[in-house]
């Protein structure tokens, strides 16, 4: 009798511990979203925020993402090829567009460098730099200046504008958005030591 009732509590705990494994391996693989700062602006962020691993290659990128998981993703789906800009580079800051493609392998939609992001910028009517931290300065009396920055969806946010990051480089930066493609060139330290602004 008693070896009975110690055999059902062994037996209910490993059903127990079963259920939560599967249930605990369910959640695996889905992706972090992070709700976008107060803008007035309540759509939730499907952006996955992390840095570049070591085991980042030529067709995975491998994200370590700021809640410390590691997800690896696809940069190869038939014949799309994930749209990276600013390179892949370990221990960058990116922010990651995803999506679970067949066979439960996620595919890198998106990929912007932020670190690459980070930086001064200029075109013939305007300039800015990007920083860390959401902030966007300048030093130029603009009517409209930026002041603040974020990604949204894949999108950058430079204040009230939206555009689709078309191009980063290492010294080049194209924004797109309805009204056309605004392209900038980054400022080196050499250039500003200069008085070039």
């Amino acid at each position: 009798m008693k070896n009975n009732s110690i055999m059902k509590v062994f037996n209910g705990l490993l059903l127990l511990l079963a259920i939560l494994f599967i249930w605990g391996c369910n959640d695996k693989g889905k992706q972090t979203t992070t709700t976008a700062p107060e803008s007035g602006n309540t759509e939730a962020d499907t952006t996955v925020y992390g840095k570049c691993g070591d085991g980042t290659a030529m067709h995975t990128l491998e994200l370590i993402t700021d809640k410390g998981d590691t997800i690896v993703y696809s940069l190869e789906e038939g014949d799309t090829c994930t749209d990276v800009q600013g390179g892949l580079f370990a221990g960058d800051r990116l922010a990651v567009i995803g999506y679970k493609a067949s066979d439960d392998v996620l595919f890198a939609q998106k990929v912007i460098n932020l670190t690459s992001l980070l930086g001064k910028w200029g075109s013939i009517d305007r300039t800015f730099e990007i920083q860390e931290g959401g902030i966007v300065s300048s030093d130029v009396k603009e009517p409209k200046p930026y002041t603040d920055w974020k990604i949204l969806n894949g999108k950058l946010i430079l204040s009230s504008d939206t555009f689709d990051v078309y191009s980063l480089g290492v010294d080049s930066l194209y924004l797109e958005n309805k009204d056309g493609i605004y392209g900038y060139k980054r400022f080196s330290k050499e250039v500003e030591n200069q008085g070039v602004k």
